[in-house]
């Protein structure tokens, strides 16, 4: 149901929000209060979050009201209400990762883009809900109850940063952090209906996240994992971005900041650029629905651009090399020791993995077909500036399962409803999924973008043009 618009800083969005603050429209105090009402109305029902912490957020907003008060620069976010990932580490504050084996975990240190987001004034005020280490294109774990779809809270938003997403989508915050190591972003941002960025890899440093060998299960996925924002728009996700990214001394693969000017290029920045577009890829089905909706969306670019090619690389199904490179990347050793001294069980995608005998020749295969894809996708870069996709092939499904037993009327493996997402992982390009439109029922359709090798810049000019083309002012109940 639509959002009525009320009096509610929650109804900004975060650029805006950042603004307002600044100028002293809202105190940091009142923002961060109306979050604070908000969940504790709604999320019950959502179970967006697993954690919170309102006596620390009250505490930074305090901060910040005062900072602001005596004249003093507090921040491109400040008192802007974060969430974060609960596979992110969080100083003092209870980081589950999703899993029994660590339900009464508090890091010690923050990640390095907690550090950020408080070092640019952002109010963190608690921790999303996940699936288990992230092993999941849904949001189950066995720790707290499953992430429900603030569009229908009978589906399913999609994972495995499900809580990030519906925190956004319900506006509990305007800006929440996510991680993907293979469309954990991406996913959840198309079923929700919110826009959600991949970065390239690199561009936001990791740690001790997928980097630190002394959390099994936490420390896995290095070569794919990536941590973006999960936003309403592009500008904001710009804005969040611009005070993530650059190096660290603790990620190796971390790589130097551009520039600080992430404001959102304009139409110029975009002059012949040549952009392709599929809806299958040559080989996923998608449902009837989502072909149509990124039909429309090649034409409409149209109007702007001029052209836009029918073309997408030569890569194949990847499915089982994504499953084989995160079992490679995976501390399987450390997992079962530690499972077996807990007594806890593994089930689902991280179960399957533990459980199977890998060989040598299968992770050194996979390596070698996952540089044919990145090479592959290289030389299809050459000629195309941007790659246009479905972000899903089919919208949000019912919330007990891991995927729709079919898709367009044929039975597929429950897997086969996000066939587009693992390619920017596998190359490091950067992606993002923006909503442009609903099924006729009333589920999100998100488009991905993907483009050439660290241009993030230019990915998120052209989700604006797209945010532009497809307006809307579309949010789901419980109304502000």
């Amino acid at each position: 149901m639509p959002m009525v618009q009320s009096n509610s800083p929650l109804t900004l969005n975060l650029t805006e929000l950042a603004i307002a603050i600044v100028r002293k429209e809202y105190r940091a105090s009142d923002v961060l209060e109306h979050a604070i009402q908000r969940i504790e109305t709604y999320d019950s029902t959502l179970h967006a979050f697993c954690t919170t912490d309102f006596d620390s957020a009250r505490k930074q907003a305090e901060s910040v009201d005062q900072l602001i008060s005596a004249g003093k620069y507090a921040g491109p976010l400040a008192g802007l209400p974060v969430a974060v990932k609960d596979l992110i580490c969080t100083k003092g504050l209870r980081t589950t990762f999703g899993s029994q084996l660590y339900a009464d975990f508090v890091p010690e240190e923050d990640d390095i883009v907690v550090k950020r987001l408080k070092a640019a004034g952002a109010v963190i005020l608690g921790k999303t809900n996940t699936s288990e280490f992230g092993y999941g294109a849904v949001g189950h774990n066995k720790l707290f109850p499953t992430t429900r779809n603030p569009w229908n809270t009978d589906l399913t938003p999609g994972g495995s940063s499900a809580g990030s997403a519906v925190a956004v989508s319900a506006r509990m915050v305007p800006l929440a952090l996510g991680s993907d190591g293979g469309g954990s972003i991406r996913i959840p941002a198309s079923l929700s209906g919110v826009f959600g960025m991949k970065p390239s890899w690199g561009r936001v440093p990791l740690y001790p996240s997928c980097r630190d060998e002394r959390y099994p299960g936490q420390s896995g996925w290095e070569s794919l994992e990536h941590i973006g924002p999960i936003t309403r728009n592009a500008s904001d996700a710009a804005l969040a971005l611009s005070t993530l990214c650059g190096p660290s001394q603790y990620d190796r693969h971390s790589i130097p900041a551009e520039a600080n000017d992430w404001g959102l290029k304009g139409i110029d920045y975009l002059k012949n650029c040549r952009i392709a577009y599929t809806t299958d890829l040559g080989f996923a089905v998608v449902e009837p629905e989502i072909i149509a909706a990124i039909e429309e969306a090649a034409y409409r670019l149209r109007s702007v651009f001029g052209c836009l090619n029918r073309a997408f690389p030569l890569i194949g199904n990847n499915e089982t090399l994504l499953d084989t490179i995160v079992a490679k990347e995976t501390d399987r050793r450390g997992l079962k020791t530690m499972a077996a001294a807990k007594g806890v069980e593994f089930d689902g995608w991280l179960g399957s993995i533990l459980e199977r005998s890998w060989t040598g020749d299968q992770f050194s295969d996979a390596l070698f077909e996952r540089k044919r894809i990145v090479n592959a996708t290289a030389k299809f870069m050459n000629d195309y500036d941007f790659l246009i996709t479905p972000t899903t092939a089919t919208a949000a499904f019912p919330i007990n399962s891991f995927g729709p037993s079919h898709i367009a009327g044929k039975m597929l493996p429950p897997s086969a409803w996000v066939p587009f997402s693992a390619l920017a992982n596998f190359t490091g390009l950067p992606a993002a999924s923006i909503p442009i439109g609903f099924t006729k029922d009333g589920r999100p359709i998100g488009l991905q973008i993907m483009g050439r090798h660290l241009d993030d810049m230019g990915v998120l000019a052209l989700s604006a043009i797209v945010e532009s083309l497809f307006p809307n002012d579309r949010w789901p109940g419980p109304t502000l």
